[in-house]
């Protein structure tokens, strides 16, 4: 009873928030790396891209770190809706004034409407990418691997889809706006002399890492026009 006490209290519920929320921006970061291939000539970005894919699916190490990243998504997604349900719960129906727009900013007052536009974002994007390459029929190239790049590279010639993926990114800087700096806060990791740092890096990453993935698609559209 006590152990299911400190699972269900709010101390508990953030210190996980933070974890499977950092891990996840730092997974952003390595999945970059890996799309950035997709800029490259078109026939070495193929051969490049497939490999790259092909290595994700059979190396063990990696199989590992993908699996948490898995529970960590999942994990992350249940505990934001579980903080969303209680904040309501606990203040949304209570206040005859809605003050907290002059103590905060619009995105960490939404984080839970982010969050399901990201959530919409990433069904699609594992619907069209990873499900298809994990349990679709793919064509191979000619190193016999399967050729994720031609689907990927077909899909940002559509303009809908582009736009698409630039709303869920645009959805994801908000996010993490918010989230990066909460999350070290949470973790005791936002010591007041450097605040201010904390602050802007979480700022910088917020806006750099999803403008970097957003304009992958945006060249890709460009390029093939």
């Amino acid at each position: 009873m006590a152990f299911l006490k400190v699972l269900q209290s709010t101390l508990f519920r953030k210190i996980l928030m933070s974890l499977t929320g950092l891990f996840l921006a730092f997974f952003l970061i390595i999945h970059l790396l890996g799309n950035f291939q997709l800029l490259l000539d078109p026939e070495i970005a193929r051969e490049q891209y497939n490999w790259y894919s092909t290595t994700l699916s059979h190396n063990i190490l990696i199989e590992i770190v993908a699996k948490v990243l898995y529970v960590s998504l999942l994990l992350h997604i249940l505990d934001a809706l579980y903080i969303t349900i209680k904040n309501r719960q606990a203040d949304g129906r209570n206040l005859k004034v809605d003050t907290r727009g002059k103590v905060s900013y619009w995105h960490s007052r939404n984080m839970g409407v982010l969050g399901v536009v990201i959530l919409i974002f990433l069904v699609i994007h594992l619907k069209d990418y990873w499900y298809i390459y994990k349990f679709g029929e793919l064509p191979l190239d000619e190193q016999g691997q399967k050729d994720l790049y031609t689907i990927v590279i077909a899909s940002f010639k559509n303009i809908w889809y582009v736009i698409i993926y630039l709303l869920g990114f645009i959805g994801l800087g908000f996010h993490l706006a918010h989230g990066v700096a909460s999350g070290f806060r949470t973790l005791g990791l936002y010591h007041k002399t450097w605040v201010n740092i904390m602050k802007y890096i979480g700022i910088a990453f917020a806006i750099l890492i999803p403008l970097a993935y957003a304009i992958i698609p945006v060249i890709i559209y460009i390029k093939n026009l």
